[in-house]
């Protein structure tokens, strides 16, 4: 078990500054490689599911609204398990648990296509949700631990890809499938991923050491938080599918989740032994770079949606079509994800500010958008949009990781993807409640519904400058933080005295 004064006094190489020599070992690749398949599953299938809701909602001879919840039943059983993954990380170790999250999601895939039925394919999509939720987490920590400070960026560059393509590249591959092959293809096309990804996670991963001194589970403060997460998530899919955030289906689910999970934060930091340590929270720079990713995500993530509708609503066009306009976002982010964990590794976070400042100017296009504007000059912006995000999205976690002794990457983990989750929703739900109001005033005129996606695109806009803020912060720190050769070994980037021992193996 780490002792107290480990904690208090990690290492030096958990410095942001510390100079290390870039690069993977062998060890990384290969969970480079696993891990990557599993977030390809999960962020894949958190988008393809989209384009088929009128498909199922006619052969299951369902409502939309009770479709509907194909979908946001595997984002709210997200929610609900990645709360629990650090816990369970440490009781049964990274590797045994990653791969029973991909059985799992694998195994549920796989009984999704064979639903019969509205109710059972969302039950299926509920258990997809648990694999999916624990797949997510528990591979950065599996990442983090094999990276080490000197291959961190560009480790969480690589997984930082599919996070950003996959909502590209989501409705395309869904389309084509709903053509080609029917609906049942969509949940099918995993099961075979899925298995090589098993079989290569059990070859490649190192073993780890199950049931070490994981604590007791904290079910109360599982509960809160579990419930707590998913009513705010719930609220925010409510906003997004009603067009407004003035509703009773709204407000209730959103602040009775938001009142839960300030009862967990409250009690977190005065019982012995929390589900999440929220004193990492002490350390300005993960504060900081916690800050950013949530931001960054209620950016990033929120305005992706705004570009598919515009080309299906204004310009009707179809699934496999929008797919195809949306390729030069996803090309520019991939290029951006690849030079930005190179680029972390010899000017830290002030990456993300680079970042930022593209995304801010490649929107502004955007919001001077018409019924006929060039598919030319759109591609061009969202290449330029795509570059600025794939360079801002994954410094911010990068630097968080940095910032932290390896013994709290478990803790570290699961908050870092809540809070770009909730910030993703967030921006989501408000950029959608703003254009649906344009939309119902436009009415049926092309020019109008146009003038409206500009006007989104100026909130967009907004949040993307706002964004630019913490990383501005984490850049700051970084600069202020180098220590000189003889006082590295008194840097000190723990929380502090009061952080309780996890006893989580060092990288």
């Amino acid at each position: 078990m780490t002792s107290h004064d480990d904690r208090a006094d990690p290492p030096a190489e958990a410095a942001p500054a510390a100079p290390q020599r870039p690069g993977l070992t062998r060890e990384a690749r290969r969970a480079v490689l696993v891990v990557l398949m599993g977030a390809i599953l999960a962020f894949l299938d958190s988008t393809v599911v989209n384009v088929a809701l009128r498909h199922l909602s006619v052969d299951f001879d369902a409502s939309l609204d009770t479709v509907q919840w194909v979908v946001t039943s595997y984002l709210l059983a997200l929610a609900a398990v990645t709360p629990v993954s650090a816990w369970a990380a440490r009781r049964f170790g990274p590797r045994r648990l990653y791969a029973w999250a991909l059985a799992i999601f694998t195994v549920a895939s796989a009984l999704c296509g064979f639903a019969s039925s509205a109710e059972t394919l969302i039950l299926f999509r509920t258990l997809q949700g648990v694999g999916g939720g624990l797949m997510m987490p528990v591979g950065q920590m599996i990442l983090v631990r094999a990276a080490g400070p000197q291959g961190l960026a560009r480790v969480m560059s690589a997984i930082g890809v599919p996070m950003v393509l996959t909502p590209v590249f989501g409705p395309t591959v869904g389309g084509l499938l709903l053509d080609h092959a029917g609906w049942e293809w969509i949940f099918w096309i995993n099961v075979p991923v899925g298995v090589l990804a098993l079989y290569l996670a059990v070859r490649l991963l190192p073993r780890d050491d199950a049931g070490e001194a994981a604590g007791p589970l904290d079910v109360p403060g599982l509960l809160l938080v579990s419930v707590g997460v998913v009513g705010v998530t719930y609220g925010l899919a409510r906003a997004g599918m009603e067009g407004t955030l003035i509703s009773a289906e709204v407000l209730l689910p959103f602040l009775v989740g938001l009142a839960l999970t300030t009862v967990f934060v409250l009690r977190s930091l005065r019982v012995e032994h929390p589900l999440l340590d929220l004193r990492l929270y002490r350390n300005r720079m993960f504060g900081a770079a916690s800050f950013a990713t949530f931001v960054m995500g209620t950016a990033i993530f929120g305005g992706m949606i705004l570009m598919p509708l515009y080309f299906q609503v204004v310009r009707h066009e179809d699934a496999v079509r929008t797919g195809m306009l949306l390729a030069p976002q996803g090309l520019g982010a991939a290029v951006g994800m690849f030079l930005a964990g190179r680029l972390f590794e010899r000017i830290g976070s002030l990456t993300a500010v680079i970042g930022g400042v593209v995304c801010v100017a490649a929107t502004l296009p955007f919001v001077l958008i018409s019924a006929g504007s060039s598919y030319w000059l759109l591609g061009v912006a969202m290449v330029a949009r795509g570059f600025g995000i794939g360079m801002a999205g994954m410094p911010a976690m990068t630097a968080a990781f940095r910032a932290l002794a390896p013994s709290q990457v478990n803790d570290a983990t699961p908050q870092l993807n809540m809070l770009q989750r909730i910030g993703g929703s967030m921006g989501t739900a408000l950029f959608v409640v703003v254009l649906q109001q344009h939309l119902d005033d436009a009415g049926g005129r092309a020019s109008e519904q146009a003038s409206g996606f500009g006007v989104t695109f100026v909130w967009v806009l907004a949040a993307s400058a706002l964004a630019i803020l913490p990383a501005v912060l984490m850049t700051a720190m970084e600069r202020g933080a180098k220590p000189a050769p003889d006082e590295s070994a008194d840097a000190d980037p723990a929380p502090g005295p009061d952080t309780h021992s996890r006893g989580a193996p060092a990288v």
